[in-house]
This record gives C-alpha cells, structure tokens and sequence, in this order.
C-alpha cells in the first residue's frame, strides 16, 4: 500500500469559529448519542420488565461499543482523511439509532445499543483532528472548546431525552437524535476541510515507503504506553474520573425518579433538565485548558479533583434538597471536565505525529472507567441508595487525587536526582 501524500507544512493559521463550533457541535452530538437513554432507563426499565440493575446495562453496552470503536476505528485518524471517517462514522449512528428505536425486545436493544457506541467514536477523531489544525499556542484552548461541545452534548442529550419523552416516549428520542446525526454526518462533510494525515512519523511506515499495516499500527500504540509515564498516569486519572461521572449520572436517574424511598419523584422532562446544571459546570471549564497553555497543568490537575472531592460531598448532602443538588452538579462536573482536559493538554504534548493513537490508548481507558462507573452506579443505588453512591464516587476521587500526588512526588525526585547528577560528575 503506498503512502498518502504529505499536505504540506504544519497548520499556522487560527481556526475560524465557525470550525471550532462545527467540530464542538460534530463531537457532542456523536458522544451524546450514547446518553439519550440515561435519563430514561426507568421507562426502558418497565417496558421490558427488567430491574434497575439490567437497566443500567443498557450505557454500560453503549460503552463497551465506544470501547471497541475506540480501539479499533479511532487510529485510524492518523492514517486516513479525517473528514470522510467522520462523517461516514456520523452516518452509521444515525442509522444504529433508527433500528434502536425499533428495538423489539431488551436484548436487541443492547445489541444495538452498543453499535450506536462504536459509531459515536466519531467524537475522539473529531479532537485530535481539530489539535492538529490549532496553532500550538491556541491549541489547549481549540481542544478546551471541542471538549466542551463534547460534554455539553452529552448533558444536552439528557435534557432533549427528557423533553421528548415527556410527550412521545423513549423510542421517539431515538428517532429525533437519528435525524440530528444524519444532519450532521452532511454538514461535515460539506464543510469541513479536507485533512489527510503527515507522513512525518516514521512509525507509519516502512525504509521501502510503503505505509504500514493495520496491526503494526495497533501495536504502536502500546509502544506509545510503554513508553510515556505521562499517558500511562492520565490514562489511570482518566478512567477514575470517568467512572465518576458514569456512576452519577447513570445512578441520579433512579434518585430523581423516586426509587428506592427517594425524596424526589419528578417526570421525565424534569429529571432531564438536571442537565442543564451539568452544562453550566463544563461551560467553566476551559479554563483548565487555558492554564495548561501557560505551563500550570500540575497545579490543574491538583484544582480539579480537589473540585471532584467537594462536589461529591455537595451531591450526598443534595440528596434531599433540589437547591443542593444542583449547585453539587456544576462543582463536579466543572472538576470533571477540567481533570479531562488537563490530561488531554498533557497527551497531546507528547507526539504531534500519533495524537489519535494517543487518543486512543487514553480514551480506552477513560471509557473502559465509564463502563464501570454505569455498572457501579445501577448497582449501588439498589444495594444501598444514593448514600452509597456518593461514598463510592468520593472513593474514586480520593483514589486520583492519590495518584496524581504520588506520581508528582516520584516525577520531582527524578528532576532533582537528574540536576544532581552533573555536580557529582
């Protein structure tokens, strides 16, 4: 197979805009296409008798599907034109999530389900392609606003869920999110440039110039883990913070629902404007990405899982007031939004040449968290209520915290074993 042509020198022009709103919009739209069923999965749950435990296996397949995508599709960002993965990838999830409205019973559901999450891998091409066309100095920033988009779609998909539940039920949230992706697979590929990957990394090649195989570019990304102490400790803070926000969200459902003696007994409409104050959370967010550019990344990292912390002990104390509880969600999902951008800022500094294998290695993990954090959270909440919850997802916190401080201890005793080591010299 012979070599794609190389496109010339590094991007230096900013992005307009109207491409940053585009891959924001592309990004959210793809990642929230596994979410329009979280606020729901009480209704999915009566329809097909199921407890709340199956119920909550229905993102945990979404999940597992993103996973797979992830893996296996997202790679190939650095090998192909961009433009025409995207927006083939947006296309297939509309498609999975027409035949999932038409689900006949749970099991096709999950089956289908999990199709939609492959497909939605779209979101994590979307990000290293637009860091890629950034210029440097702009580049936490362009990857703090797609990320945003990212997020506030998968809020935002809770909130249009609920709306449209209200009057046509769960099938029909599938039908309008499949309209939505079929828009959007035609406005990428009608507006976005053409992006075919540089040729500057050897590691896609081989002396003869032939470009190298499928498999060898799957093994390169664990040659990219072995070899980066930094992705391998953002892989670890990525899958915790994702498990929490998987737990919370996948488990706040049934609270607001009135499970389980819950305080709370809202409509369907209701439980997904919740998402709003999610949104507000992440809108602040990229701040995180902006001290990243100016060299403050530790002091981020540090920032917003302390945020985590505080924002788990605002949702246990709102687990009986509305007030509380949503200004518990703009804390924690503002902490968890920094804490992914700031790892995102880290991996993307590592190799210009391999940012969607490194967007792979990192988001495996990130969502491997996700599918754990769903499970736990259906889980949880049926053996010992949203108490447990919060004590489980305080648990994830304190456990990144942690490791983020041990990483950053050993990293200043090699600094100072390596300035040391001249003077002894």
């Amino acid at each position: 197979m012979t070599s794609l042509a190389h496109t010339g020198p590094p991007h230096t022009r900013r992005l307009g805009t109207g491409l940053v709103f585009l891959f924001a919009v592309t990004a959210g739209s793809s990642a929230g296409a596994m979410y329009y069923l979280q606020p729901l999965l009480h209704d999915v749950s009566r329809e097909f008798g199921v407890s709340t435990a199956a119920a909550g296996t229905v993102i945990s397949a979404t999940q597992v599907g993103y996973l797979v995508g992830l893996a296996f599709v997202v790679p190939l960002g650095d090998f192909v034109g961009r433009r025409g993965l995207v927006s083939g990838l947006v296309a297939a999830s509309g498609i999975a999530l027409l035949a999932s409205a038409a689900a006949p019973g749970f099991p096709v559901l999950l089956v289908l389900v999990a199709a939609t999450g492959v497909s939605a891998a779209a979101a994590q091409v979307v990000v290293p392609w637009a860091s890629a066309l950034a210029c440097p100095d702009e580049r936490g920033a362009v990857v703090g606003r797609v990320m945003s988009g990212l997020l506030i779609g998968i809020l935002s998909s809770r909130i249009l869920a609920g709306l449209i539940a209200e009057w046509g039920g769960w099938r029909t949230v599938l039908l309008v999110a499949a309209g939505l992706q079929a828009v959007m697979a035609i406005a990428v590929f009608a507006v976005a440039p053409r992006s075919d990957p540089s040729r500057s990394d050897p590691s896609r090649s081989d002396p003869s110039g032939t470009r190298a195989s499928y498999p060898a570019v799957l093994a390169s990304i664990l040659h990219l883990i072995r070899r980066e102490p930094v992705l391998r400790i953002r892989m670890l803070l990525g899958s915790l913070a994702m498990a929490g926000f998987s737990l919370l969200w996948t488990s706040i459902a049934f609270l607001l629902a009135g499970s389980r003696g819950s305080a709370f007994h809202f409509s369907d409409a209701a439980i997904g404007l919740f998402g709003l104050a999610g949104i507000a959370g992440a809108l602040g967010a990229p701040v995180i990405g902006r001290l990243s550019d100016r060299g403050h990344g530790t002091r981020a990292t540090y920032l917003t899982w302390g945020v985590q912390l505080v924002g788990w002990a605002l949702l246990f104390a709102g687990g009986r007031s509305v007030a509380v509880l949503i200004v518990a969600l703009l804390v924690f999902d503002f902490g968890l939004q920094g804490a992914h951008l700031s790892n995102q800022a880290a991996v993307y500094a590592l190799d210009p040449d391999a940012r969607s294998r490194i967007t792979t290695a990192y988001m495996v993990a990130y969502f491997l968290g996700g599918v754990i954090g769903s499970l736990l959270g259906g889980a949880a909440y049926q053996a010992g209520g949203w108490g447990l919850v919060c004590g489980a997802g305080a648990g994830l916190a304190v456990a990144g915290l942690g490791s983020w401080a041990a990483f950053d201890g050993a990293s200043a005793v090699r600094a100072a074993r390596r300035a040391r080591a001249p003077q002894a010299q």
